[in-house]
C-alpha cells in the first residue's frame, strides 16, 4: 500500500450526513449506504459505515444477511437484541462491546424489543452506532463475541474496544479479523483531554455531547472528522462528550 504522507482533515457535519427515515427508524449515514450512494463518499481507510440508528420500540431490522464484513455495535442508549444463524441471542445495552464477524456468509436480526427475552415491555427507542470494517480475507467462519467494558469506559481515557491489531492483543474487549483496524471508545470528562493515536487513517465520530478538537474547533453531537497521515491532536470537553475513534493503518483497495 503506498504511504500516506500529506495530512488531511475533513469535518463532516452531522447535517450533511445521508438520512434514512421511515416510521420506526431514524437512520443518518456517514458513507455511501443502501439506496443512498454517492461515489466521492463511500469509506475513509477501512471502515465503509457508520451508522447512527434510532429504532422504535417493538421494532427492528428483520433476519437478514451478510457476509464478510466484521460489524461492531455500540449501543448510546436503551436496548438492542440480537438473534443469528450460529445460535447467538443476547440483548445489547450501552457499556457492552459487541462483534459480529459475517465471514462466509450469516443471517441476524436486530430489534428493539427486550421484553421478548426478559423482563417487562419499555417505551424507549434504542439509540446506536453500527460501523462496519472489511475482513483481513474473505471466507472466514462466521463468528460472535460481546464483552462488558463500562468500567474500563468509566475510568476515562481512549478505550479499546475492538481491535484485530497486535498492539492492543492484550487490551481490547473483543477481536475484529482486521490486522490493522481498531475502535477505540471515550467517555471525555471536563478537564480530562484524551489524545488521537496516530495513524494513516482516523476516524472520529462524536456520539454524544460536543467537544473541542485541537486545529479543528468545537465537534457536534453527530459529527465526524476524517483524518489522514495525521494523530496526536487532543480532544477535550466542557460538558462531557463521547466519542467513538477508528484507527486505521490500512485503506481499501491498497
Amino acid at each position: 500500500m503506498p504511504a500516506v504522507t500529506t495530512p488531511h482533515v475533513y469535518v463532516h457535519r452531522a447535517g450533511d450526513r445521508l438520512k434514512t427515515k421511515i416510521s420506526w427508524l431514524d437512520s443518518k449515514h456517514s458513507f455511501s449506504f443502501g439506496q443512498h450512494y454517492d461515489p466521492d463518499n463511500t469509506h475513509h481507510g477501512l471502515l465503509l459505515v457508520n451508522n447512527d440508528d434510532t429504532v422504535l420500540p417493538g421494532q427492528g431490522f428483520d433476519t437478514h444477511p451478510h457476509k464478510d464484513m466484521e460489524i461492531v455495535t455500540w449501543v448510546l442508549r436503551g436496548s438492542l437484541v440480537h438473534q443469528d444463524s450460529i445460535g447467538h441471542s443476547g440483548i445489547i445495552y450501552p457499556g457492552l462491546a459487541q462483534r459480529m464477524s459475517a465471514g462466509k456468509g450469516i443471517m441476524h436480526s436486530e430489534k428493539n424489543d427486550s421484553w421478548r427475552l426478559a423482563g417487562e415491555q419499555h417505551h424507549e427507542p434504542v439509540h446506536f452506532v453500527q460501523m462496519w470494517v472489511v475482513p483481513d480475507e474473505p471466507g472466514l467462519a462466521p463468528s460472535y463475541e460481546q464483552l462488558e467494558i463500562e468500567d474500563e469506559i468509566l475510568k476515562g481515557g481512549l478505550v479499546p474496544v475492538a481491535s484485530g491489531m497486535p498492539e492492543y492483543k492484550d487490551n481490547s474487549a473483543i477481536r475484529i479479523n482486521n490486522k490493522h483496524a481498531a475502535m477505540h471508545v471515550a467517555r471525555i470528562f471536563p478537564g480530562a483531554p484524551v489524545t488521537l493515536p496516530e495513524a494513516p487513517f482516523l476516524h472520529v465520530f462524536v456520539a454524544r455531547g460536543t467537544a473541542e478538537m485541537e486545529g479543528v474547533g468545537t465537534l457536534y453531537e453527530g459529527d465526524a472528522v476524517r483524518l489522514s497521515a495525521s494523530g496526536g491532536q487532543q480532544i477535550s470537553s466542557h460538558s462531557g462528550a463521547e466519542v467513538l475513534v477508528w484507527e486505521m493503518h490500512a485503506r481499501l483497495g491498497g
